[in-house]
């Protein structure tokens, strides 16, 4: 590609007859060399800004995939971290109802053992009663024989 600097360079042979004017063909030149100059540098300034933007479509290609990946490990971590509430949570209700099934046996137990320990007490009473109705009638005949005599 020619360059502003090759066109104002550029020199003629002259002809002597039936040529064409130097001072136009000068003054044409020149033109040509400002209007080509301007191109040149608005091609050259283009071409460093698609470099520009090439790269900086690169580097956001690189931050949208980074971005990705983030995202992808964030969802990862946030079904790990779901999955590990739940475990717990479903750990955390076994334990409480096995803990109340203890509870609800040894409650059984225990009114089992007291259910005993009234029955005994009843006959208990039950005997102490025998045994004071006993004494009672016991003492009435004493009472009746000493009456008596």
């Amino acid at each position: 590609m020619l360059t502003p600097l090759d066109i104002e360079n550029k020199k003629f042979s002259k002809q002597m007859m039936n040529g064409y004017s130097v001072d136009e063909v000068d003054e044409f030149l020149d033109e040509l060399t400002l209007d080509y100059e301007k191109l040149y540098k608005e091609a050259n300034d283009a071409k460093n800004k698609l470099e520009d933007m090439k790269e900086d479509v690169e580097k956001y290609k690189n931050i949208e995939g980074t971005l990705q990946n983030t995202l992808i490990m964030a969802q990862t971590a946030a079904e790990d971290v779901k999955k590990l509430a739940k475990q717990q949570a479903e750990q955390i209700i076994n334990e409480a109802q096995a803990s109340a099934k203890q509870s609800i046996i040894d409650l059984e137990k225990e009114i089992t053992s007291k259910q005993k320990e009234l029955e005994e007490l009843q006959k208990q009473f039950d005997v102490y009663k025998a045994k004071m109705e006993s004494l009672l009638i016991s003492q009435l005949e004493l009472l009746k024989e000493v009456n008596k005599d």
